[in-house]
């Protein structure tokens, strides 16, 4: 009825180091199966590709500011096994006349032997990092980096044959004042070659400098979610915020607030980037991906069935899953409340399911805390998990589905803010579904076994909660009977006990 044992492969860690054009990065990450978590995160923005442009070598200050970076990153690496480390380097590296002396250093001084990522590499490893986090992603991915933008076609999990273009700020001109006019007539240029190739709708922006320029938009528009994965902006929102920062001074940008104080040389750069990108290709709507190619290369190496699973359901189930026991609750809650949710109009269309199972998956999220905070808790957790898999709605959805799974109560927190993110329709179902989760919980004290013994079903408007031929008086007590009706009354349905 129900996965029984668990297939996937033990928890791991791995780390990457990622010596770009602008920034030098290590990222530590727990691998739970398809699920991709951060646990440790420092970059120097060394600004290897700052003199590219005009002496064709690496800035000699950003190779010293790079190599104590890297220095530390392999001492805090120490013990590590060779394999669970990736070390790659792309665009400055890659076309820097001191490139492969600069390798050389590295491998010299720490033992780190450094990938040199090529354009299409590049490319292609930034689009699975969309798929990644996002395995539905459609349209087209730019990763912006320092001296270089890598574009590619999303198609499934295979991407197309990408671009690489140089269209990196420190390409464009950074860190002088950026000269608007001069800087769009480069971009325009470089890109119109490839306009038919790459134009969508969709446009999945990575990098650091986009994702500044997002959660600028956030501060502007008062947006509730400061999440930056999977944010979207319209059209008009991007345009709009690409121009506002395009067209102002350094000393202007430096006084606003929710911008990165470090970027504001490149920020400008980065948004008549996106300006170009968005009127040439036709785009109109921006997602902004926090994964791109660190998280690329991690989901290359996994096995074809781990890369099969679902990103958002692991990510659950590696939140509050107690391992060593021989049954999951989450995939047996999934069992018995699929037949009776089905019968239901979906709100999030071919998603419903998936929602569903992730929400199962959360059911014990709550176990370990107080009984008087569990639900407030387990909503905060869920709004702001670093879960992928899951746009803004689906985020603000699962939370309070996670709400209701603990308590009747009807106002979660932060209810402005999940109002103005889904509509009051799933706001009802969230209610429905958490409602439906305590119902199982509490019908079986939380085990599987006893799921088996009782069903949910809607027939005929009506909820019907049944059990098994001698079962009845130990599944459909007081305590059940009060949950189930919960349930009942947020479906807007009767409840029929039996």
């Amino acid at each position: 009825m129900w996965p029984r044992g668990d297939s996937r492969p033990e928890p791991r860690q791995a780390a990457v180091i990622d010596v770009g054009s602008n920034s030098v990065r290590l990222v530590i990450y727990r691998l739970d199966g398809r699920a991709i978590w951060t646990v440790y995160n420092e970059k120097a923005l060394a600004g290897l590709g700052r003199d590219l442009p005009t002496t064709g070598r690496l800035s000699p200050e950003g190779v010293e500011i790079a190599m104590t970076a890297i220095r530390r990153f392999r001492a805090l690496l120490d013990g590590w096994r060779a394999e669970d480390v990736t070390a790659a380097a792309t665009a400055a590296v890659r076309d820097a006349a001191d490139g492969p002396a600069f390798l050389r250093r590295i491998r010299e001084e720490t033992g780190l032997a450094v990938r040199v990522l090529s354009g299409d590499e590049e490319a292609r490893y930034a689009a699975l990092g969309v798929i990644a986090g996002q395995p539905d992603a459609e349209g087209v991915v730019g990763d912006l980096g320092g001296s270089s933008l890598e574009l590619v076609r999303l198609n499934g999990d295979a991407p197309e044959g990408g671009a690489t273009l140089p269209l990196g700020p420190f390409a464009l001109g950074a860190p002088r004042q950026l000269d608007y006019d001069r800087t769009r007539k480069i971009v325009e240029a470089a890109l119109g070659p490839h306009v038919n190739r790459f134009a969508s709708q969709h446009f999945h922006a990575v990098g650091g400098a986009w994702r500044n320029l997002a959660l600028f938009q956030m501060e502007l528009a008062d947006y509730p979610l400061h999440v930056a994965h999977q944010y979207e902006l319209g059209r008009a929102d991007a345009l709009s915020v690409a121009r506002l920062i395009a067209k102002q001074s350094r000393a202007s940008l430096e006084r606003m607030q929710g911008l990165s104080k470090k970027r504001v040389e490149t920020l400008p750069y980065a948004a008549v980037v996106l300006e170009a990108l968005i009127e040439q290709l036709g785009v109109e709507r921006i997602i902004i991906s926090a994964f791109g190619v660190r998280e690329g290369l991690l989901l290359d190496a996994m096995t074809a069935e781990t890369r099969a699973r679902d990103p958002l359901i692991e990510g659950c189930d590696a939140l509050t899953a107690a391992r060593g026991g021989p049954f999951e609750l989450g995939g047996a809650l999934e069992a018995w409340l699929t037949p009776a949710f089905e019968q239901l109009s979906p709100v999030f269309g071919a998603r419903d399911p998936v929602l569903l199972a992730a929400a199962c998956r959360l059911a014990d999220l709550g176990a370990r805390l107080h009984p008087d905070h569990r639900a407030d808790v387990a909503f905060e957790q869920v709004l702001r998990a670093p879960i992928a898999g899951m746009n803004h709605p689906e985020r603000a959805f699962l939370a309070s589905v996670a709400f209701s799974r603990h308590t009747s109560a009807g106002t979660p927190p932060e209810a402005e803010a999940v109002a103005r993110v889904i509509s009051s329709e799933r706001r009802q179902r969230a209610k429905a579904l958490g409602a439906a989760v305590r119902l199982g919980c509490d019908l079986s004290g939380r085990n599987p076994r006893l799921l088996e013994k009782s069903s949910l079903a809607i027939r005929d408007e009506k909820l019907s909660l049944s059990a098994a031929s001698g079962w009845e008086d130990m599944l459909l007590g007081e305590q059940t009977a009060k949950r189930a009706q919960t349930l009942a009354s947020a479906l807007k349905l009767k409840l029929e006990l039996g």
